[in-house]
């Protein structure tokens, strides 16, 4: 083989990988910047465009949605070209399907679309005391134990995982840390501890010898919480006194998983400092958390990916300033001027942002955005996002967007942000 001929064989080579490559990054780009799923207001024509770089057809497959383009004229079927909007219609609330195929031949995806009514909250923004309850007992780790005998033993090593719950020994339930070192005392030297672990959502028994160690009590080994508390920053709560904040979950500052709650509460907090965030460190917010009977404020149903949810109380709903608005289907909500909702200050305020990108599919839902703070006001008092500002409201257009959620660790002026139709799901 001469050396010409293996150039062009080379040449080849390389044309057929830049081909795969262009057109596997196309098709990437075009899965990405349509929608999975989009929401419309029922008796409302919803105006869309997808931005393809070809031409596509899209096909209603229920006749409760209806599809329009530049004709104007209700359809089953559309063909839009390169950057052409087209509209949707339907006049009955529910969940349909919308199929889209490349040149009417290579089917992209199948989009969900939910027939909604015009959902309304009011935007709060303001820090709350968050307190959680386990449920079960939360392994955080497992460690060493020096016995009476002055031995060092790790019973747990192997047989408890950091994430796992604690949710009975011998067959009784275990609801708080204590009862766990109350029951393992009962049972030590006795009998082997047999506990109900919930791992991954599933049940599993795992039988631990309790060892007696230097100061007499009986241990398993094994680094344990129940509860957790934090303050954040309630986004909005509806007209049924249903709440959501954060928009990101609670995860346990050791095992970093999202913490599987029973129960949980709000409580009044006041804001001591601010400690503005730095290149490479995120500021924070430092404050009281008020518990009591007075100073309860609500309870925690849900810890979600999306944010905690729950109810408010009655006193609350009293206190709680600001008129319900409109929340923003996420076709509604565009890069551009917006507004961080915060009393931060001690003062309810809307300080200026800009939203700089909007993930309609982002693969975390709490990154759908990503903002930059602008606000004079705000940078000075703040330096931009700290952590406890976690689910402050975002406003564009007279409509909830968004909340905010994360810091850029290199950047405090900037963040991340989840799309206020992805909380209010929950």
């Amino acid at each position: 083989m001469t050396e010409k001929t293996k150039f062009y064989r080379w040449l080849g080579r390389l044309f057929w990988l830049s081909v795969i490559a262009v057109t596997g990054y196309t098709w990437y780009y075009m899965d990405h910047v349509v929608p999975d799923r989009i929401s419309i207001i029922e008796n409302q024509a919803e105006e869309f465009s997808f931005g393809l770089p070809v031409k596509a057809t899209i096909s209603s497959e229920s006749q409760e949605v209806s599809l329009g383009n530049e004709s104007n004229i209700p359809a089953d079927q559309i063909t839009i070209t390169s950057g052409q909007s087209f509209s949707m219609f339907a006049g009955n609330q529910g969940s349909y399907q919308v199929g889209l195929k490349l040149f009417g031949i290579i089917k992209l995806k199948d989009i969900q679309v939910d027939v909604v009514d015009t959902r309304y909250a009011i935007p709060c923004g303001s820090p709350i005391g968050i307190y959680l309850k386990s449920d079960g007992v939360m392994v955080i780790g497992t460690g060493r134990i020096t016995g009476a005998d002055g031995m060092e033993r790790e019973p747990a090593y192997g047989k408890l995982k950091s994430g796992d719950y604690i949710e009975a020994l011998n067959g009784t339930p275990m609801n708080t840390k204590e009862d766990l070192m109350d029951a393992v005392n009962r049972v030590g030297g006795k009998e082997e501890a047999v506990l109900t672990v919930r791992r991954e959502g599933e049940s599993i028994d795992v039988s631990v010898e309790p060892i007696k160690s230097s100061d007499g009590q009986y241990k398993l080994g094994a680094w344990v919480r129940d509860d957790t508390q934090g303050i954040g920053t309630i986004t909005y709560v509806d007209m049924n006194g249903r709440f959501g904040a954060l928009g990101h979950g609670i995860s346990d500052s050791d095992t970093g998983e999202l913490v599987e709650t029973a129960q949980g509460s709000l409580y009044t907090t006041q804001i001591m400092g601010i400690e503005k965030g730095t290149i490479g460190k995120p500021g924070l917010l430092s404050g009281v958390i008020y518990y009591g009977p007075q100073s309860h404020m609500g309870d925690v149903t849900q810890n979600t990916n999306e944010g905690i949810f729950g109810t408010v109380n009655q006193q609350f709903m009293k206190d709680l300033p600001g008129e319900p608005i409109e929340i923003a289907c996420r076709q509604d909500v565009k890069p551009g001027t917006a507004y961080i909702r915060s009393n931060i200050s001690g003062e309810l305020k809307d300080y200026e942002i800009e939203i700089q990108k909007v993930d309609i599919n982002a693969g975390h839902k709490n990154k759908s955005l990503v903002i930059k703070v602008v606000d004079p006001e705000l940078l000075e008092l703040t330096g931009g996002i700290v952590q406890g500002m976690s689910g402050s409201p975002v406003l564009q257009n007279g409509k909830l967007a968004g909340a905010v959620t994360h810091v850029f660790v290199q950047d405090a002026a900037r963040g991340y942000g989840i799309l206020a139709e992805d909380m209010i799901q929950h």
